[in-house]
């Protein structure tokens, strides 16, 4: 077997151990699914009325042309903010990811891991594929409850796949990043707010206002931010349109990110002691 062999191998091993843990303590993944899913009925049933009448796509009487929605000003958005949610989704196991893996560096496992014939990485690897598996359920979850709401996507195929793709490419950049968070802070308590700003970002971008409506300065962070793009490409998919240069940025920046915190999770790695 090759060294990648043994490290694939090692990597399934481990991640047997996480879902054990994630099914043994099922209040963390519960938390993580529960906040978006009272972030959609709120944003829908309380702000969506107002919020809703004013999108984009204005008919000459300066509103939106609500003709195509029957429920409404309410039902135009939740068609424009679902995807927010979906992204706020992923944003969130990130969250558990920092918990759990900063667990991990401050209770020992990995310092014995290192006494055994365990390939190098796969305790982290099996981390990221573990919150994988969280962020596929917690996207199900919540685009079944968008859909009970009312939510309806393109028809193609094509077009979900592409919304699928996007949205493991966002999980698999955003776990990295929280694996790095996770070693870096020391303490389950100092992990468990560090990846905040992931939460909190998706609410300074396109997700839930158009960026033309904002400030000239909060415009202009909102549209280069990352998940500006992440976002616009998953509605453009989720509509069936051709999300453009959006999609470019999106994997430009999930592969400068996932690069980057890959690189940063291993040399943070090499120096995790027990505390």
């Amino acid at each position: 077997m090759s060294t990648l062999t043994y490290a694939a191998a090692d990597s399934v091993t481990l991640l047997r151990r996480n879902v054990k843990h994630l099914v043994r303590y099922p209040s963390l993944t519960v938390m993580i699914i529960g906040m978006p899913l009272v972030f959609l009925l709120l944003f829908v049933y309380v702000f969506g009325g107002t919020m809703g009448a004013g999108l984009p796509a204005a008919d000459s009487a300066g509103g939106t042309d609500l003709s195509a929605f029957p429920g409404g000003a309410r039902s135009a958005y939740l068609q424009y903010v679902t995807p927010a949610i979906l992204v706020m989704t992923v944003a969130s196991v990130a969250n558990s990811t920092a918990i759990l893996v900063a667990k991990d560096a401050t209770e020992g496992i990995i310092d014995r891991f290192r006494t055994m014939p365990v390939a190098r990485s796969a305790p982290l690897t099996a981390h990221v594929l573990a919150a994988m598996l969280q962020t596929v359920l917690g996207v199900v979850v919540v685009l079944a409850l968008a859909v009970l709401l009312g939510y309806r996507g393109s028809s193609s195929v094509g077009s979900w796949v592409g919304a699928a793709v996007t949205l493991l490419l966002m999980g698999w950049a955003l776990t990295w990043l929280a694996v790095g968070l996770g070693l870096a802070s020391g303490s389950v308590e100092a992990a468990s707010n560090a990846p905040l700003p992931l939460i909190l970002l998706p609410f300074l971008s396109s997700g839930f206002v158009p960026t033309d409506s904002m400030p000239p300065g909060l415009a202009w962070f909102a549209e280069h931010q990352p998940f500006t793009p992440m976002i616009e490409t998953l509605r453009a998919f989720l509509e069936g349109r051709d999300p453009g240069s959006d999609l470019v940025w999106t994997i430009g920046w999930a592969v400068a990110i996932s690069a980057v915190c890959f690189w940063w999770a291993g040399r943070l790695f090499g120096r995790v002691r027990a505390g």
